[in-house]
């Protein structure tokens, strides 16, 4: 048997050329220069702009690419056995149809290289989920190698390639010429001292700070380097979007801004996180940015300054003052201050210079905010003109704490679901994982509502990253476990890992922690609210304090608690609530379990907001409990109560048999649906409780398959999205028409890349309004679209990929005042309008097209 490597490259050019140029348009003269950058998944010919070469004929491509280089290998050897040539061919098929997705342009591709290209297109396929012998996982990777040798290849010989690349060179040396001009502005007569200083302090910021440590994981703390650990947040003016917001979503008149940029923006930020958002390694990634010479981060604002990161608990001491600047690195233990030229720090920002990092108000005691504040004053106003970012949790201090001083308040905003997805794939690559297995995680974030709900900020991401690997792929069965261990983290773990003492001087041991939490848990569940007022959390503080352990006020124990646990918030003077409602849910029904308020719990099984509750409570229970409250919900014999009932089977640790039969026959008179009205009624009524009950698609004919992908998609959350990618290969036309009808229930986006790319395109979608036709455009067009309301022709004919449209259907609530606009789509072949349109508007139409008028909407 030959060796699948040597065989994998055994392919002349003459060969494998003429199949590269197969996947790509043919271009014009000129730089090819645009408005937006021209990108890889803009030049291939099966995607956003041509149809030329269909995703089959991809595979004819790979096919041929193959059977060159088993031809190759010569009469009687073989790289693989026969039976895995199939399985090469698919794999190589889907990496090279991956080149739809690459958003880097031609010349960075040629600047990564044929193996890293190659590992690009490998990492956007689902390669891993193939069983391949190690010969044909061999054969295969040479292979992608060689076909990416020759893609690159064939950038570099494009008409537009040389003159594009000397562009982008000329903006390159553009920025660098910018850096220049703004570091000689900055540092007009520095001294040979100051220099050298300034040099040797910058490499000691670039190893103090260049990696992240992370705290509070199963497989203990461990080291990132920060280019992979940092992640863009975005940071809001709107402090009423602390907390549970929908990831992406934003309230209030400013657009949030990516939080490295903050200072671009402001000279003095008070920037408000909560734990674990990001804050200290958004001020590691500032200090390490503004040291770096290269100038390639585009942040002019940073060019020539030097930066003094300066965490609150470390220069704080009791009975001391605050430093002054000669002081700084003395304060937080920089090895090289002793160096430091004499007034240096003073020059520095008296040339305004530096960029201040303050970091951790509310790790430093109460009684010594006011003096840091005063401290800060005194600072900017003593040295005006340099950058100032101050870091806190929400609730430390109350709303324009700085605003004398002169500073912005801005708020870090919760992961989007796209920075979810590059977290946990930088995770396990920095962790050395396996990709298949954050990949899985992924999924499992997707489609468990409370793993969603979890996965807000990096904390939280990270914790789910190590239980997941911790566990080998798995994560606790079952949501007690889970928030059993993220609670361990956020009230005990983190702070004692991070060295971190209380700063009020009070510590509260976890197990009392949650029997604290759980008490006002369990007040806002019982009086269906979402937050209470400050008097009357220290008033159910101060009646269980004196049943613990502790000797320390009602206030002395909730500053702790909302400081320290991570859990509480201030979102306003005098209130306070959960951060998380899934940790309110999870202690509430802990209280409830143990003070035996089960009657109460199911007399509000009729209440979405009761349902966790409910399901954690069985969670909770002991084994004849909980099967008593399984069997009063079937009992009750509502919809949803059934549901209920369903989806806490696997919460309980022990079922009797004759229950579970109870619990089945009770929920199989709803599941599967028997009608399209039943369904939508179904997901009403369960919302997504339904979604791990419904079956499919295997199995199921296609109208049983079409009821459960329409129940799914009147769910419309994240979960049942990822449910809905289970149906988006079935071949039923119904079922496709639903998934493509579907897009509306779900956030545009993510919708279109995961579901509507994946459909053949012989289905209407509805668009209402530029943001749908931006998202249809980024997945390559669709044939066939309807307009539904009011357009801006310029909206059409700029964000409709032209040579993809085929049918345009138009209801707009006017009547449609010409159609000589319609020339720009060249395979449009039909035109709904809702009216009759006059002739000589109708003669606009295409000689091509079809004009269609109708007075009711196709069903």
């Amino acid at each position: 048997m030959v060796d699948p490597g040597a065989a994998g490259i055994r392919i002349a050019s003459s060969v494998v050329t003429p199949l590269v140029k197969k996947l790509f348009v043919k271009d014009g003269p000129g730089a090819g220069l645009v408005t937006e950058p021209v990108r890889i998944s803009g030049l291939v010919s099966f995607g956003r702009e041509k149809r030329n070469v269909t995703p089959k004929d991809v595979e004819k491509i790979a096919d041929e690419i193959v059977r060159r280089a088993l031809r190759s290998a010569g009469p009687g050897e073989r790289p693989v056995p026969a039976g895995e040539e199939t399985a090469v061919r698919d794999a190589l098929a889907r990496s090279l149809a991956a080149l739809g997705t690459l958003t880097i342009e031609d010349y960075e591709a040629v600047a990564l290289g044929p193996e890293a290209f190659a590992a690009e297109l490998r990492a956007r396929t689902s390669v891993a989920s193939v069983a391949f012998s190690r010969d044909a996982e061999i054969f295969y990777e040479r292979l992608l190698h060689t076909a990416s040798l020759h893609i690159l290849n064939f950038f570099t010989q494009r008409s537009t390639y040389v003159a594009r690349r000397q562009t982008a060179q000329s903006q390159q040396l553009a920025r660098l010429v910018e850096a220049v001009d703004v570091l000689v502005e900055r540092l007009p007569s520095q001294s040979a001292e100051d220099a050298a200083f300034e040099t040797r302090y910058a490499e000691h910021i670039t190893e103090r700070h260049g990696t992240l440590t992370i705290y509070g994981l199963d497989t203990g703390t461990g080291e990132w380097p920060l280019d992979t650990a940092y992640l863009s947040l975005e940071a809001t003016r709107d402090r009423a979007s602390r907390g549970a917001r929908p990831p992406g979503s934003h309230t209030g008149n400013l657009l949030p801004v990516p939080a490295e940029r903050v200072l671009a923006q402001h000279d003095q930020v008070l920037l408000r996180g909560v734990a674990g958002s990001g804050k200290t390694t958004l001020v590691q990634w500032l200090a390490v940015t503004t040291v770096d010479r290269t100038y390639a981060h585009g942040l002019t604002h940073l060019v020539g300054r030097v930066p003094f990161v300066l965490p609150m608990r470390r220069i704080v001491r009791p009975g001391a003052e605050l430093p002054v600047p000669g002081d700084f690195l003395k304060a937080v233990g920089c090895p090289v201050g002793g160096e430091q030229p004499r007034g240096w720090v003073e020059r520095v920002l008296r040339a305004q210079r530096g960029v201040l990092l303050v970091d951790g108000i509310d790790e430093i005691a109460a009684d010594r905010r006011e003096s840091a504040r005063r401290w800060l004053r005194e600072l900017t106003r003593t040295f005006p003109g340099n950058l100032w970012l101050v870091t806190s949790r929400p609730s430390a201090v109350p709303e324009k704490w700085l605003d004398t001083a002169g500073f912005s308040e801005l708020t870090l905003s919760q992961m989007s679901r796209d920075g979810v997805a590059t977290f946990v794939r930088r995770w396990h690559r920095a962790a050395g994982a396996d990709e298949a297995t954050g990949t899985a995680l992924l999924q499992a974030v997707r489609g468990t509502t409370e793993l969603n709900r979890l996965a807000t900020n990096p904390l939280m991401c990270g914790m789910l990253c190590a239980l997941h690997r911790d566990r080998r792929g798995f994560l606790p069965e079952d949501r007690k476990s889970l928030y059993e261990a993220a609670l361990t983290m956020l009230l005990e773990r983190r702070d004692r890992e991070r060295e971190l003492e209380h700063p009020d001087g009070v510590r509260v041991p976890y197990a009392i922690q949650v029997q604290l939490l759980q008490k006002l848990a369990w007040w806002l569940i019982r009086n269906s609210r979402l937050e209470l007022d400050r008097s009357d959390a220290l008033h159910i503080l101060g009646q269980a304090v004196p049943s613990v352990n502790l000797t320390a006020t009602a206030e002395e124990v909730y500053t702790s608690l909302l400081l320290r646990s991570g859990l509480l918030r201030e979102p306003g003077d005098g209130r306070v609530d959960f951060l998380h409602r899934t940790f309110q849910d999870y202690l509430g029904s802990r209280l409830a379990v143990q003070e035996l308020d089960f009657d109460l719990l199911l007399n509000n099984a009729d209440k979405d907001q009761w349902e966790d509750v409910i399901l954690l409570a069985v969670a909770h229970a002991r084994p004849k409990e909980a099967e008593q409250m399984l069997r009063r919900l079937v009992g009750l014999g509502t919809s949803r109560s059934k549901l209920l009932a369903a989806a806490g089977l696997p919460y309980a640790a022990e079922v009797d048999p004759a229950v579970r039969r109870v619990v089945q026959e009770g929920v199989s008179t709803l599941i599967p649906p028997d009608s399209l009205p039943e369904a939508s009624e179904l997901a009403r009524a369960g919302g997504d409780l339904v979604l791990p009950l419904l079956p499919g698609p295997k199995g199921l004919d296609d109208q049983m398959a079409d009821r459960v992908a329409w129940t799914a998609a009147q769910v419309g959350s994240e979960a049942a999205l990822h449910f809905l990618t289970r149906f988006r290969k079935h071949t039923s036309a119904v079922v496709q028409a639903t998934l493509t009808e579907a897009w509306q229930h779900f956030e545009r986006d993510a919708y279109a890349r995961d579901v509507l790319a994946h459909l053949p395109q012989q289905h209407t979608v509805d668009v209402r309004g530029a943001d749908d036709l931006r998202a249809l455009r980024a997945i390559g067009g669709w044939e066939d679209i309807r307009i539904q309301g009011a357009y801006r022709v310029e909206d059409l004919t700029d964000l409709i990929v032209r040579e993809r449209l085929v049918h345009l259907w138009l209801e707009a609530p006017h009547p449609v005042e010409g159609l000589a606009w319609l020339s720009v789509f060249p395979h449009l072949k039909s035109v709904f309008v809702p009216t009759e349109v006059p002739p000589a508007v109708a003669d606009q139409v295409p000689a091509w097209s079809t004009l269609i008028t109708q007075r009711a909407r196709r069903g």
